[in-house]
This record gives C-alpha cells, structure tokens and sequence, in this order.
C-alpha cells in the first residue's frame, strides 16, 4: 500500500474537544490493518495511552459528527468521511488519537507500513500546524491594517465633518445686499 499523502490524511482531521484527532477506523485503514486488530493492540498496551493521547468519544460528540457531515454534503459522491472512513457500526462512537497519540502508536504497531503511515501523519500534523500559525499571522496583519486605515479614515472624516461645518456656518450668516444703499 502507498503511503498516504498529506491532503489525503488532513481530510480525515477533526477537531474535537479543542484537539485535532483521527478516529481509530481512519488510522486502522491507513495502516492497512482492522479496526478491531488496531484497538485490540491498543488494549495490550493501554498504559501507553493516557486521556490526552486518546480518548472515546461521547455518544453525543459521535451524533454531532455524523449530523454535521451527513447534511454538510447533497451529493451521494460526496458522502460523509465519517460514514465512509469508519467500517464500524454508526450507533459505536470510536476512539480519537491526538498527534501524541498518533505517534505513540508507532510504538505498538511496528510493521514498515505503520512506520511510514506514522512519518506522513506526523508531518501532517505539523502542515496542520503550520497553516493554522500562518492563518494566526494574517489575521494579525489584517487587524493592523484595519487599526492603521480606521485613524487614517477618521482623520478623513474630521476634516470632512469641519468643511460641513464650515459651509453649515457660512450658510448661516446674513448675506450682504449688493448695491446702493439710499
């Protein structure tokens, strides 16, 4: 099996509990092994894997997840990764691995392809992590700017506001008659 490309693995990204994760039935898939082959692993080496390295998800995040990407898509070609990715019963929530997760598996599952599959996930998320930094800096840029033009707009606005003022103030005055006055 090739290894996975990046794009192909950050499709299968989400985000849950402030945590960008895979679910177990997308990671067993990559690794070319079941998902229960994958767990039952897991399970042998449970120490190895603390709450923030994985967790369950909750049968209500599970019915978010498969609402969001069920009506997110019209078209059949285009059917949930959820649904799709995952070979286990929809009513089971699955297991999600953070990155440290992710690269602990790599300590239980030894084959080559794993190691390889571990290599693109990790530079996966490290893209991941570039992107979201580099969406960071735009955002920052963008609010420096806004900043910059809103003073040099209400410079803009003050002198426009005086010139009303002024022409309101002329306005005002009584106009001299023209002529002679007997």
């Amino acid at each position: 099996m090739p290894v996975p490309r990046i794009e192909n693995v950050a499709a299968l990204v989400h985000s849950i509990r402030g945590e960008r994760v895979l679910f177990d039935a997308d990671l067993a898939s990559l690794y070319g092994v079941s998902t229960s082959a994958l767990n039952q692993a897991i399970k042998r080496n449970r120490t190895r894997f603390p709450a923030d390295f994985m967790f369950k998800l909750t049968d209500t995040e599970w019915a978010a997840m498969r609402s969001q990407s069920v009506t997110a898509s019209s078209s059949p070609r285009m059917m949930s990764q959820v649904v799709t990715s995952s070979r286990r019963k929809l009513a089971a929530a699955p297991y999600a691995f953070t990155e440290q997760g992710v690269a602990m598996l790599s300590s239980v599952l030894r084959s080559p392809q794993a190691i390889e599959v571990n290599i693109a996930i990790m530079r996966t998320f490290v893209q991941l992590r570039r992107l979201m930094d580099s969406n960071r800096q735009l955002a920052r840029k963008i609010e420096t700017l806004e900043k910059k033009y809103d003073e040099q707009f209400a410079i803009v606005f003050d002198a426009i506001k005086r010139l009303i003022a002024e022409d309101d103030a002329r306005k005002a005055r009584p106009k001299r008659r023209i002529g002679f006055v007997a």
